[in-house]
């Protein structure tokens, strides 16, 4: 299979799907051969795209990857990773509160670190994964730059970013920032509405998506007449109703790029089948009515 791909900057495009690896660490088999086997199965579907963040797993998700790597492997597909959590569990286990670290310091140590335990030499996407209302955009700004122009993060980026946060880190950088990453999906859909993807779509950013199957509530339930739709499609393209609800986002015009994570390689091996699902505009809009409760204003 052939997925498209979205140009992030001159030399870095990602896949359109984006395997998740937050829950690298729940599986019962963390082995190298395991690991190596998800990543396989991604790239057989053109998925390329491997999502990390430094406190995924309790601190330990990015060294499970890191175990896995070879260096062939390493240089078929793309890393984005993420930082300035700071959680009292893991390395941080002696702290006494969670909070967001945007200093200088801290993102060059949280850097080291990631390439470090994923033992690799680039991250090739770097993203700040919370708002810090402490941030100092100025600090924050330049620490990107630097370590943009040091080589060893060939892009930055947000994640669950406003505008009005995107638009202050960004007036102190000289580097672009590269996309961001916010909650989107058929359940928790006001990002369409409320500015969001407006802001990003007015200026061709690409926005990953997170949690696109609104954290498994879509399918909490055995029936519901948004998941019976689901299916009823998925049916159609000899899929499910998970491919269905990611099609919905990749029908946007904005460049959704969804992650999605499961630790099932059964399930790994079916994520690109929402490329295949086509919605018109009437049946967007159906899924989207069903979403809401009600019909559109």
């Amino acid at each position: 299979m052939t997925l498209d791909r979205v140009q992030l900057t001159d030399d870095l495009s990602l896949s359109r799907l984006v395997y998740g690896m937050w829950r690298l660490g729940d599986d019962q088999d963390t082995s190298a051969d395991h690991i190596r086997a998800k990543i396989e199965a991604c790239l057989e579907q053109g998925i390329t795209t491997m999502d990390q963040a430094d406190i995924y797993g309790d601190y330990m998700a990015e060294e499970i990857l890191g175990h896995a790597l070879t260096p062939d492997l390493r240089d078929r597909i793309e890393i984005v990773t993420k930082c300035d959590i700071v959680a009292p569990v893991g390395r941080y286990a002696d702290k006494r509160v969670k909070y967001y670290d945007t200093t200088r310091a801290h993102i060059r140590n949280s850097v080291d670190t990631s390439l470090k335990l994923m033992n690799t030499d680039r991250i090739d996407l770097l993203l700040i994964h919370r708002p810090d209302p402490l941030m100092d955009h100025k600090e924050t700004g330049a620490a990107l730059d630097e370590i943009v122009n040091s080589g060893k993060v060939r892009a930055v980026g947000v994640s669950n970013f406003r505008p009005w946060d995107w638009e202050l880190l960004q007036s102190a950088m000289d580097t672009p920032l590269a996309t961001n990453q916010i909650e989107i999906s058929l359940v928790h859909n006001d990002p369409l509405t409320n500015g969001d993807l407006a802001f990003h779509q007015r200026q061709d950013h690409p926005v990953m998506a997170w949690s696109p199957l609104g954290g498994g509530s879509l399918f909490a339930q055995s029936s519901g007449a948004l998941r019976e739709k689901l299916t009823a499609i998925g049916a159609e393209y000899d899929t499910d109703a998970a491919a269905v609800a990611v099609a919905w986002l990749l029908r946007h015009p904005a460049t959704i790029l969804p992650v999605l994570g499961t630790n099932t390689l059964s399930r790994i091996a079916s994520i690109g089948d929402a490329a295949r699902v086509k919605l018109d505009r009437e049946t967007w809009y159906e899924l989207y009515t069903l979403a809401l409760g009600h019909e559109v204003p």
